[in-house]
């Protein structure tokens, strides 16, 4: 308790008499002075010492976070959460007959017996007090949850002890218990325990894992947590790498797919191949056609493809004989062959391998592109005296066809005569890099 009182339980006094108080039951009334104690001060009205309300007379009675109480002949400096039931005015009780037994008790025939000032309510027990009835007398007691201060119940501050687990608030009489969030009271009241949050609705969009106190949301894989803490929002594999896939990447909820375009198929997850539609009979070649597969789609191309003055020797391969003078400038033969390569080719790169399949002993070949490559984006790289490789010289985008006349020159030292022959090779381009 702080500040500048001392609580002072006062009485008043005469001059000639002393007035006694029994126990606050009952008062002896005689001649009175004007003149009362500290504390108190003359009412001429109901010519008594009235009690002075020093918390209203005094100013800051009390300093810092104490609270004054009026008390009786002075006052109390108390802590704000203090709880007090003032007590009731003193008041003058009449003049009782003369009473020859003890105080507290009253004659009864030629005996004195105990006077229930309880059940007579002869008593200054505050309203919200209980009166006990004892031998002579009585007692107040006050209501569970306060102490008795002179005559006053003074509020017990139970957070003080320390009853709670996490919070305590102090309540007039008594004190309630409160938890943190994340959890909630114990069977005693005091103890908190933790509340598992994903049991009782977390507004977890996936999946929810307990933690003491809290909570936190996890996602599902494809998936991720948003700013919000709680929403799970799909992850677009798609814009995150440009290399997932070979051709194209398709988003979906939580995962993507690859796709590949037409004439390809699927390899695994990401890769895509060329179909070969001449193998799966998926193309609409006729029977004087033969097919052709190419990267992305396919090609049908004639069985015979020899113009006059050339005749069908064998499939893919003409003959000029030398007995028709309309062959004498021309190549003795020619022969068809098909390939395929992929756009953006690294280069140089060797692509195909030219041999000669009948040659003379002591002959002398040589090779060369004899049409068909207009922006010289192919070369030839002879390798010895019976084959050359024909190299790509720059990378080429498809859809495109090439028609290459690959030829080769033979001539003996000791015949004046050279003779040739013509691979007519057709390149096609793909659309893709792959």
């Amino acid at each position: 308790m702080q500040g500048a009182c001392v609580p002072v339980l006062c009485v008043c006094i005469c001059v000639s008499v002393l007035l006694r108080s029994t126990n606050s039951q009952s008062h002896r009334e005689s001649h009175t002075y004007t003149e009362c104690t500290d504390g108190y001060h003359w009412d001429p009205l109901t010519e008594h010492c009235k009690d002075i309300n020093e918390c209203e007379t005094i100013r800051d009675a009390c300093k810092g976070e104490m609270k004054c109480f009026n008390h009786y002949g002075g006052y109390l400096c108390l802590p704000r959460s203090a709880s007090v039931i003032p007590a009731p005015e003193p008041s003058t009780t009449p003049t009782v007959p003369f009473n020859p037994c003890p105080l507290g008790y009253e004659p009864d025939g030629d005996s004195c017996v105990d006077i229930d000032e309880c059940v007579r309510e002869e008593h200054d027990c505050q309203p919200s007090q209980q009166c006990i009835n004892t031998l002579g007398a009585f007692n107040c007691q006050c209501p569970r949850g306060y102490n008795k201060v002179g005559t006053e119940c003074i509020d017990i501050d139970e957070c003080r002890y320390r009853y709670c687990q996490h919070r305590c608030v102090n309540v007039p009489g008594s004190f309630s218990c409160q938890c943190e969030p994340g959890f909630q009271l114990g069977g005693n009241n005091r103890s908190c325990v933790d509340v598992n949050e994903c049991e009782m609705g977390a507004p977890c969009s996936q999946r929810c894992f307990n933690t003491y106190g809290t909570f936190m949301c996890r996602c599902d894989q494809g998936y991720e947590l948003g700013p919000d803490g709680f929403t799970c929002n799909d992850i677009d594999e798609c814009r995150s790498s440009s290399y997932l896939c070979q051709f194209q990447c398709v988003n979906e909820p939580g995962k993507f797919s690859c796709v590949c375009p037409e004439g390809y198929q699927l390899v695994g997850t990401r890769m895509c191949q060329d179909i070969n539609e001449c193998e799966t009979g998926e193309h609409q070649c006729t029977d004087t056609q033969t097919c052709v597969n190419i990267h992305g789609g396919y090609q049908c191309v004639e069985t015979n493809r020899c113009q006059d003055p050339y005749v069908h020797a064998s499939d893919n391969r003409c003959m000029c004989p030398h007995n028709k003078p309309a062959c004498r400038d021309l190549p003795y033969s020619v022969v068809y062959r098909y390939m395929t390569i992929t756009s953006e080719r690294a280069v140089p790169s060797d692509i195909f391998l030219i041999q000669a399949t009948t040659f003379r002993t002591g002959s002398v070949n040589t090779f060369r592109i004899r049409s068909g490559d207009n922006n010289q984006d192919f070369y030839i790289r002879q390798t010895n005296n019976y084959s050359a490789m024909l190299v790509l010289a720059r990378a080429v985008s498809g859809p495109r066809e090439y028609t290459l006349d690959l030829e080769m020159i033979s001539g003996h030292p000791l015949v004046s005569q050279r003779s040739s022959s013509v691979l007519r090779l057709s390149i096609f381009v793909g659309p893709y890099a792959f």
